[in-house]
């Protein structure tokens, strides 16, 4: 089927319908053109959602649970099926409606430039067609005009009353009508035989040539579309792979919720370390009551003028259990001292690894800084090792601060797994009528001064417990005295308040964490800094020994 052969006389429905391509072809980029603003809206409003569900959060609000951390890996499932939408949108873009409208600018071109020529081909076959009517015309006109001057020609020769010179005018007006006749004639016979070669051109090489060009272009519209109708399905199906890894990370995630795990992270979470409270002790009132021997006694721990024992730890905490109700704010201590023993344990363990990283970092900065010198030293060219040294010099200065803290927290931290452990131990030791001399704490702080309860369960501790360490009744005794080098404030909790030359006793040596147990003459105890007095032993200790 050709064009230019079958439709050689369509040429005004060939205009209308290579329009209508184009058009369709833009229409079709415009709807590509929506879509991808679609799938561009639709990736933006979910990496919002996922900004809106997955908040910055600091080191400590970390989640744990695995239900959490699962939510979490699927939002940044979620997060990179958004991307594979953007990727969609951006291939839509380039690949297909970019495309489209380049190869619609085109086309335009073309199809402008094919009908021009066949506009010009018809215009000069007007012009041929004129041209061989108006010789016609004209040859017409001729042939009537010599009809006359024969036919007066005629009259006037057979009219006896017509002179000579008259028959003879008339006789040289019908030759010149004759000559001009013939003329026209031939002038008419050369432009019909032109009309007819140049419309036999027009239809047979110039119209099908121009009608040829507008198929094939109109055909090679027809395969653009078909291969962007490919390249869009293609654009989707290049990110299913990527997709469905997606996916499959979200059913893993979900595979992943562990809700024993959870549950024994909630029990890490929240576990003090304090034993359950025991139970109370019946305080007899009626002790000043006279009774007589008959009267049955109630066997229970009696103690002087039927007031509780202020040694008892369930007279000294029973107005601050708090295990049922609402835990008291403690005020937030260097030490944690304010937290549970177990929390505690974790919090300090926590700051440890945290300085020691943060020390790591100093020891390889202040390598890398000491291989720089070495190599300015080698090569003064390169730079000054003397402008190292400040930097140097600061880096070391951080390190013993580090290093001063992990001891610090270590101390603490051996003290809360000391304490532990006594905790621990206590209530085994009670089931074998083991318990601490009379008028002496035992380890969890509870005294055992009568018999008769060596077999109860022990009390709810104090909450501050482990901020009061000095709640023995016998004080311990001086192992030498010590000179303040310096004051001290002892602002943290368990210190001391000491001034410049003050003379302390000392009761505890340091044992490698820098503070050392004092005692002033009103008998306050408390812990100041080894480095801040000069030590004197007592000769019964080891011997008389000076610490500056």
């Amino acid at each position: 089927m050709s064009w230019g052969t079958d439709l050689w006389d369509q040429f005004e429905n060939l205009d209308k319908h290579t329009q209508w391509g184009i058009d369709f072809l833009e229409r079709y980029a415009k709807f590509v053109k929506e879509r991808l603003e679609i799938e561009q809206a639709y990736a933006k409003q979910l990496r919002s959602l996922v900004k809106k569900y997955c908040p910055k959060r600091s080191k400590d609000d970390e989640p744990r649970f695995t239900s959490c951390l699962s939510f979490y890996s699927i939002l940044n499932e979620l997060n990179d099926y958004a991307g594979q939408r953007e990727v969609v949108a951006e291939e839509m873009g380039h690949k297909v409606y970019g495309e489209l409208m380049r190869y619609s600018q085109d086309l335009k071109a073309e199809r402008k430039h094919h009908l021009q020529e066949g506009r010009k081909t018809q215009q000069y076959l007007d012009q041929c067609w004129k041209h061989m009517d108006n010789s016609k015309k004209k040859f017409e006109r001729e042939c009537k005009e010599a009809e006359k001057s024969q036919m007066m020609y005629e009259k006037l020769d057979n009219d006896i009353n017509a002179t000579k010179s008259e028959v003879e005018k008339a006789k040289s007006q019908l030759y010149l009508r004759q000559h001009m006749t013939e003329e026209s004639k031939n002038e008419y016979a050369a432009q019909l035989q032109n009309f007819n070669s140049e419309q036999w051109k027009h239809f047979n090489v110039a119209i099908p040539q121009i009608f040829k060009n507008l198929q094939d272009m109109d055909e090679r519209r027809t395969v653009k579309l078909g291969e962007t109708y490919r390249s869009f399905a293609e654009v989707e199906r290049r990110v299913i792979p990527i997709v469905s890894k997606c996916l499959e990370g979200m059913v893993t995630a979900a595979k992943n919720v562990d809700e024993r795990k959870d549950s024994a992270i909630v029990v890490e979470s929240f576990k003090s370390g304090f034993e359950p409270p025991g139970d109370f002790p019946f305080e007899d009132f009626s002790q000043n009551i006279q009774r007589t021997g008959s009267d049955s006694t109630i066997g229970t721990p009696k103690t002087e003028g039927g007031k509780p024992d202020p040694k008892n730890p369930i007279s000294r905490t029973k107005n601050k259990l708090w295990l049922f109700g609402k835990k008291p704010k403690a005020p937030t201590l260097e030490d944690l001292s304010h937290l549970p023993p177990e929390q505690r344990r974790k919090k300090l363990q926590q700051r440890i690894d945290e300085l020691s990283k943060e020390l790591q970092k100093e020891m390889d900065q202040r390598d890398a800084l000491n291989k720089m010198k070495d190599v300015y030293e080698k090569n003064p060219q390169m730079g000054d090792p003397g402008s190292l040294q400040p930097k140097i010099s600061e880096t070391i200065c951080n390190m013993e601060k580090l290093r001063s803290e992990i001891h610090k927290n270590e101390s603490w931290l051996a003290e809360v797994e000391g304490k532990h452990g006594l905790r621990s131990e206590r209530r085994p030791s009670a089931d074998v009528n083991h318990h601490a001399p009379p008028g002496r704490e035992s380890p969890e702080g509870s005294y055992t001064n009568d018999h008769s309860q060596e077999h109860r369960s022990p009390p709810q501790p104090d909450p501050h417990e482990f901020d009061d360490e000095f709640d023995d009744d016998d004080p311990l005794p001086a192992l030498g005295h010590c000179k303040a080098l310096y004051s001290f404030d002892g602002s943290n909790e368990g210190t001391l308040v000491m001034n410049e030359s003050e003379v302390l006793y000392v009761i505890e040596e340091d044992k490698g964490d820098g503070w050392t147990r004092v005692r002033k003459q009103s008998g306050v105890e408390g812990y100041v800094p080894t480095s801040y007095v000069e030590i004197t032993l007592e000769k019964n200790s080891k011997g008389a020994v000076t610490y500056i």
